[in-house]
Formats: structure tokens, sequence, C-alpha cells
């Protein structure tokens, strides 16, 4: 079933993508420009930006078949994460926004606890679901 919240991440998820897409070639063909300190900082936050979306598809898509909360808290963390890691270094680097890169630890704090989570499901939701198809 395709719930409000998974077309909310699915058009977060596209958005997020084509953001990528679109900045990894301005960085790459109108970055030069830049100082080397902040092409770094900008390529950090972009590796986070399109591993995470990818992450997230995933785990979109793995939602669908095990309809876990813990899965979801995982979904959600992690969009936090990403607007809070990646989007706070974009802000603070593009806008000249220094007091923006103090919400990026706390972006990838959601990003390691959303990979935690993941780790909780394996470790008991994923038991718990075949436990209960066992009972079906």
């Amino acid at each position: 079933m395709f719930t409000w919240q998974h077309r909310v991440l699915a058009v977060f998820i596209g958005v997020s993508g084509c953001f990528c897409v679109l900045f990894g070639a301005w960085l790459a063909h109108a970055g030069g420009h830049l100082s080397l300190e902040v092409v770094t900082r900008l390529e950090t936050a972009h590796q986070y930006h399109i591993l995470h979306t990818l992450a997230l598809l995933g785990l979109v898509i793995w939602r669908q078949q095990a309809k876990s909360r813990i899965l979801a808290a995982s979904s959600w963390l992690m969009v936090a994460g990403m607007c809070g890691f990646s989007g706070s270094l974009y802000f603070k680097t593009l806008l000249m926004m220094p007091e923006l890169g103090k919400m990026a630890p706390f972006g990838g704090v959601s990003l390691a606890l959303a990979w935690l989570c993941i780790a909780i499901y394996g470790v008991t939701g994923a038991a718990t679901s075949q436990r209960i198809e066992e009972l079906k």
C-alpha cells in the first residue's frame, strides 16, 4: 500500500536526486573559482547527499514489504539528517551563513541514528515479522 508517507518520501527522493545531479554538474563545471576549502566542504555534503538519497530510496522500497515502524523512523531520521547535514553545509558555504554550520552535527547524528534503526530492525524486526508469518 502506498501511504501518504510513501508519497511524501517519493517526492523528497525525486527532488533530492535531481538536486544531486544538478549540483554535482554545477560543482564540476562552475565551481572552479571556489577555494579548495569550500570545494572540499561542498564535495563532502554532496557525497553524503547522494549516498543517503539512494539509501532512502532503498529504505522506502523495503518498507513497502516490511511495514515496520522502526524502518519508518529510519526513513524520517534519514530525511532530517540529509537536510541537517548536507543542507546546512550547502547553505553555510553558498550563502555565507556560518551559523548554519552548527546544524551539521545534529544532521550527522540523525543519519547515524537512521542507520542504527536499520540495525535494530535486523535484530528485532525481522525476527518478529518471521514469527507473524509462521503464525498465519
